[in-house]
Parts: structure tokens; sequence; C-alpha cells
């Protein structure tokens, strides 16, 4: 993960080189200092199907543009008002509201300019499907129903939290997952399945973490839906609970991946990390 960070990192410094704007130092403040989680994806599904690391980098650029433009975004005092990221001053605390709206908008465009230039005949497929994900039938609007669920006269019920996670945060690394086959022309339902467990397990884990992580560890607040009065998973399950589906829907992740034997190994220790990490 960190190998693929930190390409997906310099991949966009050098596209954002001789840029004399502020604005240009903040979508790389933005992309900067994650875990890279989307990228690794969309680059291992890609070798599990073939597809060399060259040909699949601007997909894993694209996916980490678009998740640092959401994250940029939903920090804004608008929408979740957040001072901290990435154990780091948000874009709009370090600069100004209007640089990272701004920001925002253009990692966004560079996304899908960057996904453009993949030389394949399942292109367009990519793109298309990107956005889709990253829009208001994907990420943009997972969000949107979060912040409805804060003036929600009744706290969402399970079913609306597994629908807007789905949105938020299951959709971009529903997209990742699909890459390699995309790319590759070929089954898309292993990895579509992989895709759907890993996005709920991780963000059932996110859920755990906002309960009993660390703010310095996390590099981000924590207790803010709580304190908001929003229904999560453990809300609504309790922690043990929460727990025990956790470690199911990862064992569900890991599952799907069978036909692809040993070659999947790395996928299956990315199951197995999403729901032990501490940040």
């Amino acid at each position: 993960m960190a190998d693929a960070r930190d390409a997906v990192e310099a991949d966009v410094a050098r596209r954002l080189l001789g840029v004399d704007l502020s604005v240009a130092d903040a979508m790389l403040y933005a992309v900067k200092g994650g875990k890279g989680l989307r990228g690794f994806l969309a680059l291992e599904s890609a070798r599990l199907h073939g597809i060399d690391a060259d040909q699949a980098l601007p997909a894993a650029v694209a996916i980490e543009c678009v998740h640092a433009y959401s994250l940029v975004h939903d920090d804004l005092p608008c929408m979740d008002d957040d001072d901290l990221r990435r154990g780091q001053p948000t874009v709009h605390r370090k600069w100004d509201e209007a640089t990272a709206v701004l920001a925002g908008d253009a990692l966004q465009a560079l996304a899908f300019e960057v996904l453009a230039e993949i030389r394949s005949r399942n292109t367009l497929q990519l793109v298309a499907t990107l956005a889709r994900a990253a829009g208001v039938r994907g990420m943009v609007g997972g969000q949107a129903m979060d912040i409805a669920a804060e003036t929600a006269a009744t706290p969402f019920a399970f079913d609306q939290i597994v629908e807007l996670q789905k949105r938020k945060t299951g959709a971009l690394i529903g997209w990742s997952a699909m890459v390699g086959p995309v790319l590759a022309g070929q089954d898309l339902l292993p990895l579509k399945a992989y895709g759907k467990w890993l996005g709920q397990a991780f963000q059932m884990a996110d859920d755990i973490l906002d309960v009993e992580g660390d703010a310095a560890t996390l590099g981000k607040a924590v207790g803010k839906d709580a304190s908001a009065g929003k229904a999560t998973f453990v809300s609504l399950l309790g922690l043990d609970e929460a727990r025990r589906r956790t470690a199911e829907l990862s064992d569900w992740a890991r599952a799907a991946l069978d036909p692809y034997g040993n070659e999947a190994d790395m996928l299956r220790d990315l199951a197995r990390f999403v729901v032990s990490r501490k940040t």
C-alpha cells in the first residue's frame, strides 16, 4: 500500500509541476498522507488480471484524486467542519475555503483527465463507472444522505445506514476492485462481490474506530457521530455485534476470491487489514 501511495503521489506531483498556483499546492497536499488503499486495490486488481502496473497506474491515480477531493469537500464548514485530516490541518484551515473548494474541483477534473489516458478498449467503461461511483448514485449521494441524517426526525434505521455507506464509502472501493477485470474484459462477479463486502467491512471498522480509536493515531476527530446523535453501525448493533459482523464481512470478501486461488492472497490480506487497522 505504501508503494502504491508513493507512486500515486509522485504521479500527481509530476502532473502539477510548473503550475504556480496555491490551488495546485493544495491539491498535492490533499493527496498526500493517506493509506493509499483505493489506489493499491486498483493496482492489485489489475495485476491479478495480467495488467501491468504502468497501464493501471492512471486508474490508481484517478481513484485517489476522487477520494482526496471528497475528503477536502467533506471537511468544509458547510459539511463536517473538521480541522484535522490525516494528522494535518484540513485544506480549508491551511489555506482558505475558496482554495479548498477549487482544489477539490480540480482533483475531480484531474481524475478523469488521467483516467482517459489509459489505452484500452474498455477505458470508456472505466470512465463511465467512476463517474457513477463518484456522483449522486454513489459517493455524493451518500454524503447527501449523511447530511440528511444529522437533521432527521428519527435516527436512520440499519437498512438506511447500509445504503448510505454503500454509496458514500463502498462505491469508490467497489470501483477500485473492478479495475482489473474491466481492463482485462474478464468476469466481473468475483471482484464485484469482493468490493461490496470489503467496502462494508471498511465502514463498519471505521464506525468502531470512531468509538474506540484515538484522534492522534487516526489523524482526525473521533466521536463526532455520537455527539451529533447520528445512527451508526455501532449505535445500532453495539460494539460486540459490530465487531462480529465486521469479521464476517471480511470473511465473505476473502471467500469471493476463491476463483483466483493463491494469486489473490494480497487482496485477502487487504480484507484482513481493513478490519484490524488502527488508522
